[in-house]
């Protein structure tokens, strides 16, 4: 089987799985600038050599998911081996990232949604420019994962423990549940007003490290969360949305987009003023 060269542009936090205990849905690009999502990967149970980082080129053999009717849906072989090669870095204000990931940018929310519920389209991921960035907002949500999903890991492990001989104490720790929402308020060429969540690994990980850095005061962190993502990215950075859908929602939500990711490399400079 051939194998597949991915350059990882998205990582979204983790959630829960009965049969992997967690999961993370993972999204970038081809060689030729087109947009894959390789799910499900267990990815923090990978071996450490094996867990890559955004912005890193991987070869993997991918399965076409027929159970998914998004054409840019695979799943990974996780019988072969995931070869890690090189990362694109941020010389030259991003310039080789840009040329991977701005083929083909979206600038209109309400076209890129038709897309979506065109049959013979079916996008689920895409790049988005909105033209205006309105708010960046966060509200509370669950504070604990799912009771009966974690009883049904727990069953999981002791399963694998009674056939394995693997200590449960020690095979996995679930992820932290962050009891915020993120989401950012913006407008596209089409003039309306959207609100989409946001479900990055990256602003998870700001909110709890930021909350370490507080002292366990939440309003602090979410409010340090809220300073990059819109302060620095609106003030300073040249802001793009990575989006893509929910298998559950795809046809049946009005939008069913999500905010995956950021693509936030530095504003272009402005032109040298002319004397005429």
């Amino acid at each position: 089987m051939a194998k597949t060269k991915v350059l990882i542009c998205v990582k979204t936090y983790p959630t829960l799985s009965e049969k992997y205990d967690e999961l993370v849905c993972t999204a970038g690009v081809k060689e030729d600038g087109s947009w894959i999502r390789i799910y499900p990967v267990p990815f923090r149970k990978l071996n450490y050599d094996k867990q890559y980082s955004k912005w890193q080129w991987i070869e993997l053999d991918l399965i076409r998911n027929s159970k998914d009717l998004r054409p840019e849906s695979y799943r990974p072989n996780l019988e072969s081996p995931i070869s890690l090669l090189e990362k694109v870095g941020t010389e030259h204000s991003w310039a080789e990232r840009k040329r991977l990931v701005l083929q083909d940018v979206k600038t209109n929310m309400s076209e890129l949604i038709a897309e979506a519920k065109d049959p013979s389209k079916r996008t689920s991921l895409a790049i988005l420019k909105p033209s205006k960035v309105i708010d960046f907002i966060f509200s509370p949500c669950e504070r604990e994962w799912d009771k009966s999903k974690l009883d049904a890991i727990k069953a999981h492990r002791e399963q694998l423990d009674l056939f394995e001989q693997e200590d449960v104490a020690t095979i996995f720790k679930v992820v932290q549940k962050i009891p915020y929402k993120f989401s950012y308020v913006f407008e596209t060429e089409d003039g309306i007003r959207r609100t989409l969540m946001i479900e990055d690994w990256e602003i998870g990980m700001l909110y709890l490290n930021s909350l370490k850095a507080a002292k366990g005061d939440e309003a602090v962190a979410c409010q340090k969360v809220r300073e990059k993502y819109f302060n620095e990215f609106t003030n300073d950075k040249d802001l793009y949305f990575f989006l893509g859908t929910t298998l559950k929602f795809h046809n049946i939500a009005p939008n069913p987009f999500i905010i995956i990711g950021t693509f936030y490399p530095p504003k272009p400079k402005d032109e040298e003023p002319t004397l005429f």
